[in-house]
């Protein structure tokens, strides 16, 4: 059967982390989250890591090239032979360029790119409705999940307080630098026929099935 190679892509709060929970059971590949690679080589001294760790600690971003190094290294386990889903790279059309070179020299290609598209208001709604306890970090949401008592966790009785991250002012930056370095390259995938694009406003069931069966139609077609 032929690998299912994925990208990942959407605004923060589109709900990757759900949809890619889901088909990695679905699909039996592993998800990669960018950020996760690069703690895990910091964390582990790897050769990579400790090159990553240098430009770190001199304030500097980690080149792409360097990322995609971290990446690939990743993606040659055993694991990943049959496929993956990425999650956080590439994030601008420089590093897709990266990926795909790095990609065919080991005559690897990607299957598709699914974006999730969700509304810059609805994603300000969802991330600035979370609230977290301050004893145990348990989370809730104002509209979504709220507490019994407002501003009070349920489980430890601590105060409520919303991060500075999910602050509306905050996400709606974040969504700048998505809009800025992200959607050129969405543009880019879908002129090579590989993107995939879902409604992220619809329950997290339907991304689910569309997802789902919008994968299984790709990989009978690659069968034929």
């Amino acid at each position: 059967m032929k690998p299912l190679n994925l990208v990942l892509l959407g605004p923060p709060g589109a709900g990757k982390g759900t949809q890619a929970e889901r088909l990695r059971e679905d699909f039996e590949i592993p998800y990669f989250a960018t950020g996760d690679i690069l703690r895990a080589a910091v964390r582990d001294a790897t050769d990579l890591g400790r090159k990553a760790q240098a430009y770190m600690d001199r304030g500097e971003l980690v080149p792409d090239e360097l990322v995609c190094d971290l990446i690939m290294e990743r993606l040659d386990d055993p694991d990943a032979r049959d496929g993956f889903l990425l999650d956080g790279f590439p994030r601008t059309v420089r590093q897709a360029e990266v990926l795909d070179d790095a990609l065919a020299a080991r005559d690897r290609e990607l299957t598709a790119v699914l974006v999730i598209d969700v509304p810059d208001d609805e994603v300000v709604r969802r991330l600035s409705g979370r609230r977290i306890c301050v004893k145990n970090q348990h989370v809730y949401h104002v509209e979504f999940d709220p507490p019994k008592n407002p501003d009070v966790c349920d489980q430890d009785g601590s105060r409520l307080i919303q991060r500075d991250d999910d602050k509306p002012e905050t996400i709606r930056r974040r969504l700048e630098v998505y809009h800025r370095e992200t959607e050129p390259l969405v543009a880019w995938y879908e002129q090579r026929g590989l993107l995939r694009r879902f409604d992220g406003t619809r329950s997290p069931d339907e991304v689910h099935r569309h997802i789902r069966a919008t994968l299984a139609t790709l990989r009978l077609e690659a069968e034929l």
